[in-house]
């Protein structure tokens, strides 16, 4: 299993995806709270690896984990672009009703946050990196 992680310095976004991309969790929480929930999820699912995004606040989550869980694999991973990634999949996983499905999808702004799909789509873009990297040449 894996877990991703959007860093952010208010809120950050957790997913835990499996290696077949099956989705099992994903929130948002508080800043504050993130290596207690990280902590939770540990124990919970069999976690081999940590995705992170590699862009704000990055290094010093790292630096969090490492001396939390010495022995976890932590893996930073180019974030560039994944929140309008993200706000896009917000609405193939929320479709919108009312006048809102009326506006393009770009215009569409989700009424709550989805660090927890950022966070889903780095795991992805881990996932993705992996498969590349056994194909054939």
């Amino acid at each position: 299993m894996i877990l991703g992680l959007d860093p952010g310095r208010e809120k950050c976004g957790l997913a835990v995806v499996g290696l077949d991309r099956r989705l099992f969790d994903r929130r948002v929480v508080a800043s504050t709270a993130v290596l207690q929930q990280v902590d939770r999820l540990l124990a919970e699912f069999a976690v081999s690896t940590v995705v992170i995004g590699d862009q704000t606040t990055s290094r010093l989550w790292q630096r969090e984990l490492q001396q939390r869980h010495p022995n976890l694999r932590i893996v930073p991973v180019d974030e560039r672009h994944s929140s309008q990634q993200a706000r896009r999949r917000y609405w193939q996983l929320n479709p919108p009703r009312g006048l809102v499905k009326l506006l393009p999808v770009g215009l569409r702004l989700p009424p709550e946050p989805f660090d927890d799909i950022v966070a889903l789509i780095l795991v992805e873009r881990y996932l993705d990196g992996l498969v590349d990297a056994d194909s054939p040449r």
